[in-house]
Order: C-alpha cells, then sequence, then structure tokens
C-alpha cells in the first residue's frame, strides 16, 4: 500500500506590499501601502495592497480610482527586480527543508512541497514543518506567510485560499474527509480553485451552488454541459486530485510556443500600433535566435480600446520555412496587421504569439529564400544579442525604436510590464 501524501503550500501575504513596507521599516499588517505605478492613469491596477487596507473591503487588484478618497495611503512604484530577489531569497529558505524536486513554484509568491518523506526525517507534523518555515520566513525577511496542509494538491490550495484565512494561526489542513464535512456547503462557490463566475453561473442555473451539490449532482448532466471538463469538477467536489509533484516536474507539452504582450498606456492609432507590433516581432525574433528556436507560423491580437466596443483583430500568419529571422519574420507580422486591424480604432492591447517552435537545427531552407543573405541576418542577431547581454538591453537600438511611439525602450527596462526598480 502506498504510503499517504501529504503536501504543504506557503503564500506569502500581500508580497510585493510587503517588501515595500519591510524596505521602509513598517508594518505590513498595520501600514496602509499601494504597489502601483501613479505616473499612469488613474486607471492603473494595484498590484498589491496591504492587509489593513484589505480589511477596509479594498481589493487586492483594485484600480487606483476605486480606493476611497478618505484614506491615506503610501504609494510605492513597483520594483520588480527587489522582489524577485526577495522571493530567491525565500526559496532559498524552503530548500534549507525540502529537495527542489519535490517543490513547485507555483507562482512568484505560492509554492508548493511534496514533504511526504521529510515528516518522519525531522520528526514533525506537517503543520509543525509548514509553521517552521513561515517563521523562518518571518525572522530572517520579515515577510508574514500562510500555509496550506493537504493529502492532495488540490485540496492544499483549498486548505490554502480558504480554511488558512479563518484560522488563527493563518494555517490550514485538509483531508477529504474534513474537506467534505466543513466545505462542502461553502459559499461562494467562485472561493474554489478554477471555479470561475462563469462556471458558476452555469451552475447556478441548474441549482447547484454548493461543492456538496456539485459531488451529488447528476454526472451525465454535468458532462453535457461541460464536456471533459466535468471529470474535473467531480473529483475537485469529492476533494480527490491524483496530480502530484512528480507529475508536474515530468510533463512536457507536446508543442511550444512563445508569446508576448502588452497593455498599452494610451489609445495608438493604427499606424503607432504597427510600429509596436513591429517593435514586439524583432525582440520575438531575437529571444528565438539566443533560444535556438525557429517557428513557421505567427499569431497576432490586437485589442481595441474599450469605448469601440469591439471585437478583437485576430489573424495567423504561415511562412513558406520555419526560421527566426526577423527580415522575415517583420513584414509578414507587418502584412497581417494591415489586413486585420481596423484604422479607424484605437489599439490597446497587443499579443504575438510565434506557433509550434522546434530546436533550429530541425529545419531546411526554403527554395524562395536566400540561405546567404539569411545566414549574414543570423549573424547580425547574434552580435546584437551578445552586445545586449554585456552592456544592456538599450546599448542597442533600431531606428524604430526611437520614433516617438515606440516602446522597445522602456519596456526594456520592465520586468513582467512593471519596473524592475533597477
Amino acid at each position: 500500500m502506498s504510503k499517504q501524501k501529504m503536501y504543504i503550500c506557503i503564500d506569502l501575504k500581500s508580497f510585493y506590499a510587503s517588501v515595500e513596507c519591510v524596505e521602509r521599516g513598517l508594518d505590513p499588517m498595520t501600514t496602509n501601502l499601494v504597489v502601483a505605478d501613479m505616473s499612469r492613469t488613474e486607471k492603473t491596477i494595484c498590484l498589491a495592497i496591504t492587509p489593513s487596507m484589505k480589511a477596509m473591503g479594498i481589493h487586492n487588484r483594485c484600480r487606483i480610482f476605486e480606493i476611497p478618497k478618505h484614506v491615506d495611503y503610501i504609494a510605492a512604484v513597483p520594483r520588480m527586480q527587489l522582489y524577485i530577489d526577495y522571493a530567491a531569497e525565500i526559496y532559498s529558505i524552503y530548500l534549507h527543508y525540502i529537495a527542489k524536486e519535490d517543490i513547485h513554484v507555483y507562482s512568484i509568491d505560492e509554492a508548493f512541497m511534496d514533504v511526504t518523506d521529510y515528516l518522519n526525517l525531522y520528526h514533525m507534523t506537517a503543520k509543525e514543518l509548514g509553521q517552521r518555515i513561515i517563521s523562518d520566513i518571518y525572522e530572517k525577511l520579515g515577510i508574514r506567510a500562510t500555509c496550506g496542509i493537504g493529502t492532495n494538491l488540490y485540496l492544499t490550495k483549498i486548505a490554502l485560499d480558504i480554511s488558512a484565512k479563518h484560522s488563527p494561526d493563518f494555517i490550514g489542513e485538509l483531508t477529504e474527509e474534513s474537506y467534505q464535512k466543513t466545505l462542502w456547503n461553502h459559499k461562494p462557490l467562485t472561493d474554489f480553485w478554477r471555479i470561475g463566475p462563469g462556471t458558476a453561473n452555469r451552475l447556478a442555473r441548474y441549482g447547484i451552488t454548493t461543492m456538496g451539490e456539485l459531488a451529488h449532482a447528476d454526472e451525465e448532466m454535468l458532462y453535457r454541459i461541460f464536456g471533459i471538463d466535468a471529470e474535473l469538477l467531480i473529483d475537485h467536489a469529492w476533494g480527490r486530485e491524483s496530480t502530484t509533484i512528480a507529475d508536474i516536474k515530468n510533463y512536457r507539452p507536446q508543442s511550444n510556443s512563445i508569446t508576448s504582450g502588452q497593455v498599452l498606456a494610451c489609445e495608438n492609432g493604427f499606424e503607432d500600433g504597427k510600429l509596436i507590433v513591429k517593435e514586439m516581432m524583432d525582440l520575438l525574433c531575437l529571444d528565438l535566435v539566443a533560444k535556438n528556436l525557429v517557428t513557421k507560423s505567427v499569431t497576432l491580437h490586437i485589442g481595441y480600446d474599450n469605448h469601440y466596443q469591439a471585437a478583437p483583430a485576430h489573424g495567423t500568419v504561415s511562412l513558406d520555412t520555419e526560421t527566426n529571422a526577423d527580415i522575415l519574420l517583420i513584414p509578414a507580422i507587418e502584412k497581417l496587421y494591415e489586413e486585420i486591424v481596423s484604422p479607424e480604432m484605437g489599439i490597446k492591447r497587443v499579443n504575438i504569439s510565434c506557433n509550434k517552435v522546434t530546436p533550429e537545427e530541425c529545419y531546411q531552407y526554403s527554395f524562395f529564400t536566400d540561405a546567404a543573405e539569411l545566414e549574414k541576418n543570423r549573424k547580425i542577431q547574434k552580435a546584437v544579442i551578445n552586445i545586449k547581454g554585456k552592456f544592456g538591453k538599450n546599448a542597442i537600438l533600431k531606428g524604430m525604436n526611437l520614433e516617438e511611439h515606440g516602446t522597445t525602450i522602456e519596456r526594456n527596462s520592465q520586468i513582467g510590464g512593471h519596473r524592475s526598480g533597477v
């Protein structure tokens, strides 16, 4: 009989906001602080707010204008590199207790750990080990954390998201039995992982508003409504989950893609949008070359400003051969842009995806391309990558990057679309 699995999940409370408070010598639990770039519009989303502001009923991912006017708070400009540095320090604390093979980093502020084989080693319960780790994080870095404990990954996540919030020590623990006993009547359903408003509304049409009702619902009906996704809903309703951290580590997707996207600070016209698309494609080409990958098709998705109430422009262009050459991909994406984007509407969102990327050594030159020209272009791209690697991303630029509405120079100083703080 296989050993009962035990997992813990550590979540760093209001991580970005807590880091900013620690850096200022302030208590995140009592200080009103938001992490947001105030140089943007009032519609800017706060990346994080402190627990004291959440206690006022302010939502974590609120926009600046949604914060009540009577609330005084500190506004901290995002410093993404600083948060990454803190996250790396916290990961090193995890490694004091758990091998990296048994850790799955779910996000910058959340990590799952398979502690099954460590409890006897440390002569601890899962709760004691979780408490030790979150105490270490607080003592060394001043960051508070919560902990979920479960007999599978799903229960661990639910213990973190729901049970820990109502626990005086911010530690939640669930088994299938306790999950069914304590959370089958919990509302709203959207508190549960992977159940968004759309899924909850569809279930409500059939009188299903709790996990207990979902567990006992007619399975044939659920499969008619949700198709194959019903299987996951049913398992989770009963508190079941078969996926392990080892499964996650061993997963290899059938196909890969490389994507780039940005939400523009303001509405952009047709020509300015085209410039931004060309810049983004240029950077994606360099990324492909650096990773020795090629693609044969590129997808472009353009979102218009919300006041137009228009469907996004979406299209894919295929090339004659797999490539990572900017002299082929930039003209291709420019032509696609001109074909699918409306010149009458302002652009607010841009996403580009290089589809089904494959290793460079697997492709062959097309009869329709000049091999010598492509090889020359490749050497130029490699040289650009080397210069950027030594002297910074803005050490070498193209003429289009210097145009008024170009975004590359600013984006090169960002991490994840936010200021790096460096």
